[in-house]
């Protein structure tokens, strides 16, 4: 209680001092907030893409390109090292892409279920109904990712349009904070037929549904090089090209590393700014209480005791600052979330760790800022300072 009524003395330059701190933790936890979203996004991708190497059509991106053959697989299938090869299309849910969207929009996937052959490790959990299966070939189902499901509201056994054909909602997706979320999955017949459908009238009319895929997605024997196989993809096909998890890595990983740097440094630039302030603050207060300070040394108080009680009273600082920003943070990245939903655009994740760390460096920073200045107080000559006016 001596701490809080000390800051007390200095209503308005306590007030803002924290302030400053308030707005370098909230900067801090929801740049961090949206680094983390990037993070989750990744690692998902990271995930999917190791063991595997997807193909698309030269100048596609991870499953959504220009038509392919899909007579193509078998002749990858019969390439050194590949096991599996599974056809797939990959295509926009829309073709309105002018929303802001946190990571891959809003997809329609679609591939025959378990034609992985159990080979397929980045796992998927139902929420709700079932998973698709072989059966649903030539039927118009779809499984939803959690993100959505939620936008539109939509649940087992609704119907659920996409690009104007109407499907049956056959199950739901728990979250896996990355790409899924915000998927379509439908059998493969049915996303051919949405595929070629989208396509211009002059292109789609050349083109066979059944016949016509986006991509494929290979999987390598146990023991064989998939950058070797992705080599030899790209030599036998000459219009495809071939990725592995390694390339995603390189490729994204690297990117959205930066990103996250330049995320978290400017909050910790707006938080350094209110640090300073700190200091200030408590420079003053020790100039202001010099012949307080004075008493108490001449009295019998250590200097360690003095140094102390100011860097107490600065950590004070930064842990009211600290929940402060914190507080004010969660709201924020809540209401963006909850806004974004409309949209199926998730961008921030607030983790406990975002959070506890949050507070913690604030805390820290505090007690730091107040160092220096408690460092100076304690080194008073305590005559010099009961003669202060």
């Amino acid at each position: 209680m001596r701490l809080v009524r000390d800051l007390g003395r200095r209503k308005l330059r306590s007030f803002l001092t924290i302030t400053g701190i308030t707005i370098g933790i909230m900067a801090l936890v929801v740049f961090g907030s949206m680094a983390n979203k990037i993070d989750a996004l990744v690692k998902g991708g990271s995930e999917y893409y190791q063991g595997k190497v997807t193909v698309n059509a030269k100048g596609g991106m991870m499953s959504i390109g220009g038509p392919m053959a899909i007579s193509i697989a078998p002749e990858i299938a019969k390439l050194n090292g590949v096991d599996v090869v599974v056809p797939t299309v990959g295509m926009l849910l829309s073709d309105d892409t002018s929303s802001v969207s946190m990571g891959v929009p809003p997809m329609i996937d679609g591939e025959v279920a378990g034609s992985d052959q159990g080979r397929e490790k980045f796992q998927m959990y139902i929420a709700q109904g079932r998973k698709l299966t072989s059966a649903d070939e030539g039927q118009r189902v779809v499984l939803l990712g959690s993100d959505l499901a939620r936008k539109d509201k939509v649940k087992v056994g609704d119907n659920y349009t996409l690009r104007g054909v109407v499907f049956k909602v056959v199950g739901i997706l728990e979250p896996t904070l990355t790409a899924p979320d915000n998927a379509a999955m439908v059998p493969l017949a049915a996303s051919q037929e949405l595929y070629v459908a989208s396509l211009p009238p002059l292109v789609s009319a050349r083109l066979t549904a059944a016949e016509v895929v986006t991509g494929f997605v290979v999987y390598p024997k146990a023991g064989a090089d998939a950058e070797a196989i992705k080599t030899e993809i790209q030599a036998a096909i000459p219009s495809a090209a071939a990725m592995t998890g390694k390339d995603f890595d390189q490729q994204i990983g690297s990117a959205t590393s930066v990103l996250n740097a330049i995320l978290v440094g400017i909050g910790l630039i707006s938080l350094l700014v209110g640090g300073l302030s700190v200091v200030n603050t408590m420079a003053m207060s020790v100039a202001e209480r010099t012949r307080e300070i004075g008493i108490k040394r001449a009295i019998g108080a250590s200097r360690w005791r003095i140094r102390r009680e100011i860097v107490l009273e600065s950590a004070l600082i930064g842990v009211i600052g600290g929940l402060l920003g914190l507080g004010i943070g969660f709201v924020i990245t809540t209401l963006g979330n909850d806004a974004g939903r409309a949209s199926a655009t998730i961008l921030f994740d607030l983790t406990a760790g975002t959070a506890i760390s949050s507070v913690a460096f604030a805390t820290i920073l505090g007690a730091l800022a107040g160092f220096v200045p408690a460092w100076h107080a304690s080194r008073l000559d305590p005559v010099t300072a009961l003669r202060y006016e």
